[in-house]
């Protein structure tokens, strides 16, 4: 049973409330927000955005969704990137009251079939906070390894922070 689908513009309400309930618990692993980001109004705008990127081939913006069918987190494949490298990158989240449930590893999986067989990549790439264990340990489940450590990679929270990187190539 599938935990994902294409993101929608209706969906904009759940995710704010996904982001204004995990505000406080995501404030270091965050980049620096504004208010609006919090909001419906915010969200809808990332997610005519993403659709917008999606239409363009350089996106895959997906919703993850719980057992009842609610939203409760996001997994994205951005910066596609056709030609000789065929690749892209692969961010999610989950809302912390579901996490631990396997809804991430699922949308992993679902999200790397869907770039291999049919978007037709060749790589995934993936990055983590060097302290994030628990999406570390999500990717390695779904056959990412670990390829380098990026220092200063991200400003999240208003400081930098290394990041362990990861991959999956199509056929391993």
């Amino acid at each position: 049973m599938a935990v994902t689908r294409l993101v929608a513009t209706t969906d904009a309400e759940a995710l704010a409330g996904v982001l204004r309930r995990n505000r406080e618990a995501w404030a270091g692993l965050e980049p620096r927000r504004p208010e609006v980001y919090f909001t419906t109004k915010g969200q809808r705008a990332i997610i005519q955005d993403a659709l917008r990127r999606y239409e363009e081939g350089v996106s895959f913006p997906r919703v993850i969704l719980g057992p009842d069918d609610s939203v409760v987190g996001r997994i994205n494949l951005n910066e596609i990137v056709r030609g000789p490298s065929m690749k892209g990158v692969l961010g999610y989240y989950v809302d912390e009251a579901h996490q631990g449930r396997g809804l991430a590893s699922t949308a992993v999986d679902e999200i790397v079939q869907l770039a291999f067989v049919r978007l037709g990549l060749h790589r995934i790439e993936a990055g983590t906070r060097v302290d994030n264990v628990s999406s570390q340990r999500v990717l390695e489940k779904n056959g990412f390894t670990q390829f380098g450590v990026a220092r200063d990679y991200l400003r999240l929270a208003g400081t930098w922070h290394d990041h362990v990187l990861y991959e999956r190539i199509a056929g391993d």
